[in-house]
């Protein structure tokens, strides 16, 4: 079937209802999905920086990360529910609260973080990349990494990271451009191996000594004076910055539940975000712990806990697993990269012209800006704080929730019209005015201010890990309000 060309309608078949034949995913998918949001080096290094702040109060971390994953939970239903019953990715039924051209230019930011995002993400994907490639070479002619030509750096970048950097893009934009139906086999296999790296992993830091890294593994567990009241302050320190880490996924979860078969696979399949937390956590702090204890041949005193894996697998001195922990880092890397940044870019992408970009040809776009930015990031973008800018977009994801869930649950009451999601015309009840949706900007503004205010105001700043919550709080009541008749 051909695509519809008329300037009156937002018809694409790849932003169209999902077929309930097609609606496949049950809870197992959404485990595998959940696990390979949490298995990156990012999440490694949150995850085992928490235990180091908290001088290794265990019960606080995971305590504060199940407090922190249930909010994630709770939000990811309220956020999943109506994709999974219309099937609609997330850009398509933002249209319902904030009108078809309002989506269309609002949902862009979103868009504009992932591919950022992506091209970051890809940088450090290539660090891995670099590396096994300078050690293959060092492994069959070592004298060759003293030649001038690996000595020239353009951009600083030399000749290996400029091929790890087209590798990594090359690859990204080849697998993730096939189609879903490949992608959740991606996410299946990228959930299961990186398990089994960190098992692998888990035994090469155990098998060192296994007495003396128990010893301490068991020591690090400290429950004493756990339940006392300044604690808490801790406990929600570690929630809101563990619901932080997911808010970005939260706010696009719905371009993936709309492949889920029932709202009770749904619900059992967020559920499983804690069991995932759960096993990271213990892994990536057994990691850490055993290793600098090892380094150290002190239990007592940790004082050189490494949270970085590269730094980790590099303090062993042992090729073998060096090459499959950066295999792994790969994998996990990727796959992070395609359910947070690459998928809900294509989306928003071909929301932008519905008409001529299709989810296939938007991964060229993806790659071409995230291949700049990769290249760039080293030199140029990492050292003019474009981070903060990043995090100002990132200020709107919490209230663009926030109205999107008073829209659905208490003004529209769970009922969409599926036909006039896709009108241009004026007539349809997502046109507003003139496409825009007046009160819902308003509301989206005044929830904006206050997120964006924890970051650039240091009064605020305190706020921070919950900004994204308050202020979809704000933005949902505000637009309640103004939207109820």
């Amino acid at each position: 079937m051909s695509q519809q060309k008329s300037k009156k309608t937002l018809i694409n078949w790849d932003l169209v209802s999902v077929n309930p034949n097609d609606k496949n995913w049950d809870w197992k998918d959404l485990f595998c999905f959940w696990g390979v949001n949490i298995q990156s080096v990012i999440g490694f290094s949150l995850i085992a920086s928490l235990y180091l702040i908290y001088e290794l109060n265990s019960f606080i971390v995971l305590f504060g990360t199940i407090l922190g994953s249930l909010l994630v939970y709770i939000f990811s239903n309220w956020i999943g529910k109506p994709s999974q019953k219309f099937g609609l990715p997330f850009i398509v039924l933002l249209r319902s609260s904030l009108g078809v051209r309002g989506a269309k230019y609002f949902g862009l930011l979103r868009g504009l973080v992932g591919i950022f995002m992506f091209g970051i993400q890809t940088y450090f994907l290539s660090k891995a990349f670099g590396y096994l490639i300078r050690i293959i070479i060092f492994s069959t002619q070592p004298s060759l990494l003293d030649h001038d030509i690996l000595l020239t750096f353009f951009l600083g970048l030399n000749i290996i990271d400029w091929s790890s950097i087209v590798i990594g893009i090359f690859l990204q934009t080849f697998l993730f451009s096939v189609g879903m139906i490949f992608n959740k086999k991606l996410i299946q296999f990228s959930a299961m191996a990186v398990y089994l790296g960190m098992i692998l992993f888990f035994f090469s830091v155990l098998l060192n000594d296994v007495k003396f890294t128990v010893d301490v593994f068991v020591k690090s567990i400290d429950y004493k004076n756990f339940i006392e009241f300044e604690n808490l302050g801790p406990l929600t320190t570690v929630a809101g910055t563990i619901f932080a880490y997911f808010s970005i996924i939260i706010l696009s979860y719905g371009d993936f539940s709309r492949y889920v078969k029932n709202e009770k696979e749904l619900k059992k399949g967020n559920l499983s975000l804690i069991l995932n937390l759960i096993i990271f956590s213990f892994f990536a702090l057994f990691i850490v712990v055993g290793v600098d204890a090892f380094l150290d041949k002190n239990p007592e005193n940790l004082s050189r806990i490494l949270t970085n894996p590269t730094d980790i697998i590099g303090s062993l001195n042992n090729l073998l697993i060096t090459n499959l922990v950066l295999i792994f880092i790969i994998i996990a890397s990727a796959s992070t990269n395609l359910i947070a940044n690459f998928i809900p870019s294509q989306y928003i992408l071909v929301n932008l012209a519905p008409s001529s970009l299709s989810l296939k040809s938007s991964s060229f776009i993806i790659a071409v800006i995230g291949f700049l930015i990769g290249v760039f990031w080293l030199t140029f973008l990492s050292q003019i704080g474009i981070l903060s800018f990043v995090d100002t977009f990132g200020a709107f994801f919490g209230p663009i929730f926030g109205i999107m869930i008073s829209d659905y649950y208490f003004i529209k009451k769970g009922n969409l019209v599926n036909k006039d999601i896709y009108s241009l015309e004026s007539s349809g009840v997502y046109y507003y005015s003139g496409g825009w949706h007046l009160r819902g900007v308003y509301s989206l503004i005044l929830g904006f201010i206050f997120s964006a205010s924890t970051i650039w105001n240091s009064n605020l700043m305190f706020l921070q890990s919950y900004s994204w919550i308050l202020g979809a709080f704000i933005a949902g009541f505000v637009y309640f309000l103004l939207a109820k008749k």
